[in-house]
């Protein structure tokens, strides 16, 4: 029969398609600053400063995400039209698998006032002027809200397995832009 397959001859395997984590950061601005946060007794990065940020679960999308991760984090309840896309990243950390980082803009209101409302995870938050950061951060933060400052859309930071989690001004700097025009 023309186009049959012998008893020799074997399907090829199916292909496994690729998934990444998907992982939301709130840049909420006041002024010229930035709100970071210091991570404690999650086993990553302790003691380390980031954007408040998380997964997005089952049946999320990344906004619903955000939102719902402010809420849980600084205690903040952000209406949808208040957020901006402000950068898309593609990340992997140290020994880690990939995942697309969303990093999202909202500016502090008026009688706003954020708090630490997981003191389990966080040993406390703090504003930080956005043009001159503090040393002791997630590098792949770090180089997100370097990219942001420039005006960047899309980003990869790609860690190799030597690298430190923790963001070092002498390098290894690992951010690639990615023109978006």
């Amino acid at each position: 029969m023309i186009g049959a397959m012998d008893d020799h001859t074997t399907a090829p395997a199916p292909v496994r398609r690729h998934t990444e984590v998907v992982d939301v950061h709130l840049l909420l601005r006041r002024g010229g600053e930035v709100l970071l946060s210091r991570r404690a007794n999650t086993g990553y990065a302790d003691g380390l400063l980031h954007a408040p940020s998380g997964h997005v679960e089952d049946g999320e999308d990344v906004r619903e995400a955000v939102i719902r991760e402010a809420a849980e984090e600084i205690g903040l309840v952000l209406a949808p039209e208040r957020l901006r896309v402000a950068l898309v990243m593609q990340h992997r950390g140290p020994g880690a698998e990939s995942r697309i980082g969303w990093f999202f803009e909202a500016w502090l209101g008026d009688g706003e006032q954020p708090v630490n409302t997981e003191p389990d995870k966080c040993a406390g938050i703090g504003w930080h002027a956005l043009e001159d950061l503090p040393p002791q951060m997630v590098a792949y933060c770090r180089a997100g809200l370097d990219a942001y400052r420039a005006g960047e859309r899309f980003v990869l930071h790609w860690h190799q397995p030597q690298d430190a989690v923790e963001h070092s001004p002498h390098g290894p700097h690992r951010l690639v832009v990615l023109p978006a025009s």
